[in-house]
């Protein structure tokens, strides 16, 4: 068995292969986890994009229950996985708390809450506007909800865990080993690196917001984009205590989403969003999200920012998470922005789906076919800054009605 991307997928591939007694060897072009799964937020969200409403559009009613009902698994296996393998990563079940800036956002937030908490059994309540700042310290938001499944955790740990397990298997690990492609041969694939070719049975590939020109086909389907997050000083306990007294997770319904978390120790905020550019200094996405950090918290303009960093997350057309197969390759991908719950658990199942066990391997996002490719795209996102554009628009509307309101 061989595997492409040496990240929570790969990782969590890997570790089901090596323990069924499968030779594994797993390359990355980097040091293992050096792209998202170690430049992400922490954010146990296994969050979906596409609303219910949207998804029954799609994939109809039943597949389309069956994927949300999928997040809450997928949730409750990483909280197994961590406590069965003893993994020291600073996981807090927090919940998270989602603001609305409009009536309207406000009442689907609310519909949002008594969704899961009738369907899906997931404790959630909607939160009025006289209650907010029992937890934000902020007047954008007018109202809000609450679920208490999700949770946060310290993502460059749990990659270090993860790795230490791997150390532990039979797997045979190839860091900083580039793979230039890969051929179908009868009886599995051919698998070219720069150091030589590999010939497996079955390849899993799983390099999500990473994917270079090794595989064109893929890269066609999968959307890089920037995700950067700036830390700010160590606040005092007060000032934390009045701008997130619970300590949980954050995020909005803006069209460019922003998402935000005390850091693990609960001394600094942690905020994040999407990184409309494609290359150049990072001096000008910092400064956005300092503005919108003081947008949020009037009490942090002008605070000291002491990092800020970046990690690529794929989108595809569909804007769900994706397992399927082409010959004898296998892809687990397209995670959009919430890997750290949906990477693991498809690079699970796509270990499983490898091994031929279709009951451990069943999934709601094991699809017959891939995502449809990207008109006119091939690998250099140059229409993000477009797009971008158009939400911060959308965006700028959503605020001037919260100030009517």
């Amino acid at each position: 068995m061989a595997i492409v991307g040496g990240g929570y997928t790969g990782l969590s591939a890997a570790l089901e292969l090596a323990r069924a007694g499968k030779h594994v060897q797993l390359f990355d072009r980097q040091a293992l986890g050096q792209a998202a799964s170690s430049r992400n937020g922490g954010m146990a969200s296994g969050s979906i994009r596409p609303g219910r409403k949207d998804l029954i559009k799609r994939f109809g009613q039943e597949r389309a229950q069956a994927i949300l009902l999928e997040g809450k698994a997928a949730r409750e296996d990483l909280w197994r996985f961590l406590r069965e393998e003893n993994i020291e990563c600073d996981f807090s079940l927090s919940g998270v708390f989602s603001g609305a800036m409009t009536t309207d956002e406000a009442e689907e937030l609310r519909r949002q809450a008594d969704f899961l908490q009738q369907n899906l059994g997931v404790e959630a309540y909607p939160v009025e506007r006289a209650d907010v700042r029992k937890f934000i310290g902020t007047d954008l938001y007018i109202g809000g909800f609450v679920r208490k499944d999700v949770g946060g955790l310290q993502p460059a740990k749990l990659l270090a865990a993860m790795i230490a397990l791997i150390s532990s298997s039979n797997a045979v690990i190839h860091e900083n080993t580039a793979v230039l492609g890969s051929v179908n041969e009868a009886g599995g694939v051919r698998v070219q690196t720069e150091r030589g070719d590999v010939f497996a049975n079955k390849l899993l590939v799983c390099t999500d917001g990473y994917t270079d020109g090794f595989d064109p086909w893929l890269r066609r389907r999968l959307v890089p984009v920037r995700s950067r997050i700036i830390a700010t000083e160590a606040l005092d306990k007060e000032m934390m205590d009045l701008l997130m007294p619970p300590r949980m997770m954050y995020g909005d319904m803006r069209k460019l989403s922003y998402y935000y978390r005390p850091s693990h120790d609960g001394s600094r905020i942690l905020f994040g969003g999407r990184d409309g550019t494609t290359e150049g200094d990072p001096a000008a996405p910092t400064r956005h999200l300092q503005t919108e950090l003081a947008r949020l918290f009037p009490e942090l303009a002008g605070i000291n920012i002491t990092h800020s960093w970046f990690g690529y997350v794929a989108m595809n057309r569909d804007m769900i998470p994706r397992m399927f197969s082409r010959g004898n390759t296998v892809y687990a991908t397209g995670y959009c922005g919430s890997g750290v719950v949906w990477a693991r658990w498809l690079g699970k199942k796509a270990a499983f789906k490898i091994l031929g066990d279709a009951e451990q391997s069943r999934s709601a996002f094991d699809f017959d076919s891939a995502p449809r490719a990207v008109p006119f795209f091939k690998g250099k996102p140059w229409f993000i800054p477009i797009v971008y554009s158009l939400y911060e628009r959308h965006d700028r509307k959503t605020l001037r009605r919260r100030q009517k309101s």
